[in-house]
Parts: C-alpha cells; structure tokens; sequence
C-alpha cells in the first residue's frame, strides 16, 4: 500500500518501544530543558511547524522539526502535510504508538519533534517592535496559549514570558497557541526588573493590564480617535494630555491569574490601564483582557498609518 504515490515504510506499532518512550519524556519539563526540544501535537500544529521549519530552512537557517510520527489514515486524509514534511526524517506510526507519545489520548494522527524556539531579547528589541506581550507569572497553561494566539493575531512582534511564567512549550500551552508559536518570536527566562529596565531602554510604553487601574482603556481608544482625526489630545480634557498614546511603541504587562500584577511590577509600569466592564462580571479572563488590550493597541497602530 502506498501514500500519495510513495512506498509504505515500516510501521512502528508497539506503544512501549524505547523511541515511543523517548519522545514521551518531551512531556516533562526537565527533558525538554535538557534537550531543548518539545511536541507538536495535531495537523494544525505540526502543519504550522513544517511551514515555519521549510521557511528558516529558505532563509539560511537549521530548521525548527527534528522529526514527524504521523498515521497512514492521517496522511491520506490530508496529503498536504506529507508534501510539507518532504526533507524532514518521517516515521509512520499507529494510533496507539501516538497516544503513548502523545499527551493527549488522541492527538489526530499526527505528532513532531521540535527544536526550541526561543529568541534573545535583545535581538527582539533591536528589531524596534511596536507591540509586544509580557506574561508576567502566568501561570495556567491555557491561558499562556491563548495570550500568544491573541498575540499574533492583533500582529504583535513578540510575546515575552518571565522566568516565573509557565513553560510556553508545555503541551498543552503549545495546543492552546493553534499554530500560532511557529508564527512569532517568543522570548523567556528573564527576571523581571531586568526586562522592565530593557522595555524602557528600547523606548517602549509599559501598560499595565490591571482591574484597579486609573486609566479607562476607551479614554485612550477615544485619545487615539481623536488624534487620528488632528484634533489632539487637548480636544478632550486637560487629562487626556497625560494620557499614554496607544499608537507608539507599547509592551502590555499581563499579570498572574489570582493575583494580577504585584505591586513592585505596577510601579515599573508607566500607566496601569482598567478594562471596562459593562455587565456584572466581577472581571476578565487574563487571556480575554489580554485580547482586548492587544487589539486596542494594534487598531490605533495601524489606524496611524492609513489616511484618514
């Protein structure tokens, strides 16, 4: 039998087989460190990791897979994803073969290696980002991804994690992100205060994300309007002068799902910014305000280079 044309290979079949076991271990955190590598997991996001590999490959670079185990009825199904991973080691395997690699009980027939992704601060910094995500001790794995996905959605530059953050390359943080970890820089492991200081030094605004904050963030949609239409932040009130302008570089702090930002964290911030609440709600979702900072932030920036 035969995929797209080309010969069956040998199909590893036994769940308990020392390589089974060995891309199992990504699954722990002291592995991956160690090794520097971690799982994709489902056509989504291995198709998103072959794409990111075959682009690094084009531009000079190593390549991000190291190796893709996938099913036969998968590859049939989806053939693109064989047509992606042409120049990449590939080994078909059955379902249970995946489930034991896998940590998901089903990770769709397919699943891939891959190298660490992470990227120096510096390098990020000296790129002159616009928007960049900080996720300062979050901790839920979910959340993470949905902050990065959100991330690259409203086309930030990166998304920066602390060293008191989760793992981004968690599974299931990696499931969360659908693909979009391939699609941006993300940089981690760095304390705190010496990242606030290299936000400032590279001229990016700090906006705290935070319940309690002083600033309302349509007061500065509404400032970002009003100087999209040259009318200037005096058309409002004497305090929209003083008001961040979400149009210049900014880094969002996004803090720990109980506990928000510690007070050490909001004073390295330049402004702390409140999203409205309308209903009865008691608050939002570190990733939904996450979402909703972002994008207030991407829709001013761009606003700002079209016509009016």
């Amino acid at each position: 039998m035969s995929i797209t044309g080309r010969p069956q290979a040998t199909i590893m079949s036994n769940p308990r087989a020392d390589r089974v076991k060995d891309v199992a271990k990504l699954g722990g955190r002291s592995v991956r460190l160690k090794r520097r590598q971690f799982l994709a997991e489902g056509p989504q996001a291995v198709r998103e990791a072959l794409s990111a590999h075959r682009a690094d490959i084009a531009s000079g670079g190593d390549g991000i897979v190291v190796e893709v185990f996938a099913t036969e009825a998968c590859l049939d199904r989806l053939p693109e994803l064989l047509d992606l991973a042409d120049g990449v080691p590939l080994r078909m395997a059955t379902d249970a073969v995946l489930a034991a690699m896998a940590d998901t009980v089903n990770p769709q027939g397919i699943v891939a290696v891959c190298h660490y992704l992470d990227r120096p601060l510096n390098e990020v910094l000296q790129a002159k980002p616009l928007l960049l995500a900080v996720m300062v001790r979050v901790q839920d794995p979910g959340n993470a991804g949905t902050i990065l996905r959100a991330a690259d959605s409203a086309g930030a530059d990166a998304v920066v994690l602390t060293n008191s953050s989760v793992d981004i390359y968690n599974p299931k943080a990696v499931r969360s992100t659908a693909g979009s970890l391939f699609h941006l820089p993300v940089v981690t492991g760095h304390d705190f205060d010496e990242l606030a200081a290299a936000l400032r030094a590279a001229g990016l605004t700090m906006l705290a994300a935070d319940g309690y904050g002083t600033i309302d963030l349509d007061d500065l949609q509404d400032r970002s309007a009003l100087s999209r239409l040259g009318e200037g932040p005096a058309a409002a009130d004497d305090g929209a002068a003083r008001l961040p302008d979400l149009a210049s570089p900014t880094a969002w702090l996004f803090g720990n799902e109980a506990q928000g930002l510690a007070s050490e964290e909001l004073a390295a911030a330049d402004h702390r910014v409140a999203v409205p609440v309308y209903g009865q709600a008691e608050s939002l979702n570190v990733g939904t305000a996450a979402t909703v900072c972002l994008y207030a932030s991407a829709r001013s920036q761009r606003r700002g280079n079209r016509p009016v």
